[in-house]
């Protein structure tokens, strides 16, 4: 055991799995509180916050090069107060200090360096910093002493500095009520416009390297390529010509989504073998990804998946989502239900003997190379865990090598470009990617389409196999509520689209743990996370917002109206807790934590959508299903709360635009009547799923207590019932109704 792992500072009693890696740097962390705050007040030092999450790289490398590093922590615990926060757990915390950072700076990023008066102000900002001056940074002992002597030798200056910095952090929050206004049909082709300027027409996606997944806008660009394509589009008026152009956009705008779902889906940010997506790609091509896997991707890339091939009918798109539900089911579900945060980027180094594995696929190297023990391990690098030397790849597959090899772009030397690895973390390694598919390959082997096919899934499932007995990432084991709500959003429309009875399970199951872990009934509070126990973090906006939209998708694929009374009971909560009386919209978090000096409303979505954006469209949702105006009111204001960022620059709020398209169109409240296991019922779902209708509600008219509980506000739904003894469904604007149709052809011609 080192010097190191004989220390212990003050973050081993946390649950955070971030601040449990620095429990034993020599570093006297503090977690976020009043005894950190405390003693910097006592010896009038100032704080030094670090900020990050258990599976970023560039905290890791801080860690290792600075936090574990005596020297320094000698530096460190002499002159500062040293904070450690998981912005996973605190995201308050993490908004405030980003905000300030990104404002001073110009940039952002994890780990984030903050440093504070005692009082909380920050006066100092940064992102990483190396031990000694490169990458054009200073060294962080040089930054350290720097700043100590300032201190030391001009307090008041520095104080006063975090003073104007915090009342200007203050005034860039405050929005004028006079300034909001109702927005316009033409923000809706304006965020059209700007995406279309900043997609990729060759790979795909929004922007150059790196490139984000970012499925906010894929998700603004269905309801856009929905609306634009519909009969009777106001915004496309009645001009022939005009009408030719909406279809044009609209056409378009899918060919934006899809482009960018199958280059994504043939990338090395998608896992070719064990399936679930990377953050993000480091190139232009999707090909090189920074390797972690995040919840709250998956989830949202099953839904954007899903929808396109509602739209489409492609195949593809489905066996996508499918994937990406059987990794996060495999690898990131907990044995109570509850869905895990994240895999790291990073993983230990290992010798592979490749010319002595089996084509079973067993990892016999371990055993015949080294006398019966595993192949010797070597420090963290990024992407270990993923990539495959052409030699190992060959030894594991044999024969059916050569076809894999040219699917998914092995090469000898490696397959990934110099500009691409500027650590030379990669070389002579190979990402897979997904060069040609089964029929170009078939073409190219003069071999029947569907042997290939076959050859390549064993060979995948060969793969997955050997990669299987490589040492894993670092799992974060945490459960977030809110990560967990999208996560169920997905299963829950996994269920519904790809008919499976086993991702309406898992839904389910996780629903029952937040409610029963996360969810205090008495005072009908949500908390923040669980591990080990529940955390005492209550949650926060994005919390509510995403779980509520989770209820109300599990709602609609099982039709169980205790998630419909939970979502209600959450809805009141967030409002009592976090709605803004003056200017309309959500606060992040509640204000009860007198700490966070500045209570902020996130105005961006980002890679998660901000909780105002979900929050409107889950108001506009319980309207349509409670027949309730209050709700229909408060989505309106949230919406037009944003006014200004809409009107302004709309590309930087697509999800609030989803909940503005939803407000300006006339929903459709489509009802089954009749039993959830009668055929004929599920024969009319599956309908149902089958069309991609964005601004609609799905209810069930059993007869039951949940017929009851719908109908309580709303006499033409307590009236529909089966007809002739069939099951029926009635096509709604307003609850009021087309004539029920009993068969599934006639409603296809109502949901067109």
């Amino acid at each position: 055991m080192n010097s190191q792992e004989h220390h212990a500072n003050r973050l081993g009693g946390e649950k955070s799995p971030y601040l449990l890696q620095h429990a034993h740097n020599p570093v006297d962390w503090y977690p976020w509180g009043d005894a950190a705050f405390e003693k910097a007040r006592t010896e009038d030092k100032p704080i030094f916050l670090s900020i990050g999450y258990s599976t970023c790289h560039w905290c890791h490398v801080m860690a290792h090069e600075s936090f574990e590093s005596a020297d320094t922590a000698e530096i460190m615990n002499r002159e500062f107060v040293n904070i450690k926060v998981d912005r996973e757990e605190r995201p308050d915390v993490d908004r405030v200090y980003m905000t300030f950072v990104q404002a001073t700076t110009g940039h952002g990023g994890w780990p984030m360096s903050v440093w504070l008066t005692p009082e909380l102000k920050p006066f100092v900002g940064g992102t990483y910093f190396p031990p000694e001056d490169r990458y054009g940074h200073p060294g962080f002992k040089k930054v350290l002493q720097r700043i100590a002597d300032a201190w030391k030798q001009d307090r008041e200056k520095v104080a006063s500095s975090g003073e104007r910095i915090v009342q200007a952090l203050r005034e860039s929050q405050k929005r004028d009520p006079d300034a909001l206004g109702a927005i316009s049909d033409s923000v809706f082709e304006a965020a059209y416009q700007q995406f279309g300027r900043m997609f990729d027409p060759v790979e795909g996606g929004f922007g150059n390297a790196p490139k984000f997944p970012h499925p906010v806008t894929l998700n603004f660009l269905t309801r856009y390529h929905a609306h634009q394509r519909q009969p009777g589009n106001s915004r496309a008026g009645t001009d022939a010509q005009q009408r030719r152009a909406a279809d044009a956009t609209g056409q378009n705008a899918l060919e934006m989504i899809t482009l960018t779902l199958n280059k994504m889906a043939a990338g090395g940010m998608h896992d070719q073998i064990g399936g679930g997506f990377h953050r993000y790609s480091v190139d232009r091509y999707w090909h090189v990804p920074h390797f972690e896997k995040m919840l709250y991707d998956q989830a949202q890339l099953v839904v954007a998946y899903l929808d396109a091939f509602q739209i489409t009918h492609d195949q593809n798109h489905s066996l996508v989502a499918a994937d990406i539900l059987q990794y996060v089911a495999r690898d990131m579900t907990s044995p109570d239900g509850g869905f895990y945060s994240a895999e790291d980027a990073d993983s230990p180094l290992f010798e592979a003997v490749a010319a002595v594995y089996d084509r079973r696929g067993a990892a016999a190297a371990a055993d015949e190379d080294s006398g019966g023990h595993r192949p010797p391990l070597h420090k963290n690098a990024e992407g270990a865990f993923y990539v495959w030397s052409k030699r190992d790849i060959d030894a594991v597959l044999g024969e059916g090598a050569g076809l894999f090899n040219f699917c998914y772009g092995v090469e000898e030397h490696g397959n990934v470009a110099e500009g691409s690895d500027p650590h030379d973390e990669f070389r002579g390694k190979n990402i897979l990617i997904q060069r040609h598919n089964a029929a170009e390959a078939a073409e190219h082997f003069e071999r029947d389409h569907a042997a290939v096919a076959d050859l390549l899934a064993r060979s995948r499932q060969l793969l997955f196999e050997v990669r299987s007995k490589r040492p894993r990432p670092h799992l974060d084991d945490k459960i977030l509520a809110g990560w967990n709500g999208l996560m169920i959003s997905a299963f829950a429309r996994g269920a519904q689209v790809l008919g499976e009875q086993r991702y309406r399970d898992a839904a389910t199951r996780a629903a029952t743990f937040i409610q029963t872990e996360l969810y205090d009934p008495t005072a009908k509070v949500l908390y923040r996370s669980y591990r080990d126990g529940r955390s005492n973090i209550e949650g926060f906006a994005d919390d509510y917002a995403f779980v509520i939209q989770g209820l109300l998708d599990l709602y609609e694929a099982c039709f169980e109206v205790a998630w419909l009374k939970f979502a209600v009971d959450l809805q009141q909560t967030m409002d009592r807790l976090f709605w803004d009386e003056r200017g309309g919209g959500y606060f992040s978090s509640s204000g009860a934590d007198k700490t966070v000096f500045l209570r902020m409303k996130d105005d961006n979505d980002s890679a998660e959508p901000a909780a105002s954006s979900i929050a409107a469209l889950n108001l506009l949702r319980l309207a349509q299903i409670r027949n309730e105006p209050k709700y229909q009111e408060r989505a309106e204001q949230t919406i037009t709360a944003f006014s200004p960022t809409l009107n302004r620059f709309p590309s930087a709020m697509p999800q609030m635009l989803v909940a503005a398209n939803f407000s300006l169109a006339k929903p459709r409240q489509i009802v089954i009547a009749g039993k959830t296991e009668s055929p004929q019922t599920k024969a009319l779902l599956a309908e149902v799923h089958r069309h991609f209708v964005p601004n609609k509600v799905l209810l069930l008219a059993d007869g039951d207590k949940g017929h009851e509980y719908l109908g309580e506000q709303n006499d033409a739904l307590r009236a529909m019932s089966v007809v002739n003894g069939k099951s029926a469904a009635y096509v709604c604007e307003n609850f009021t109704c087309q004539a029920p149709v009993t068969e599934p052809v006639q409603l296809a011609e109502l949901l067109m």
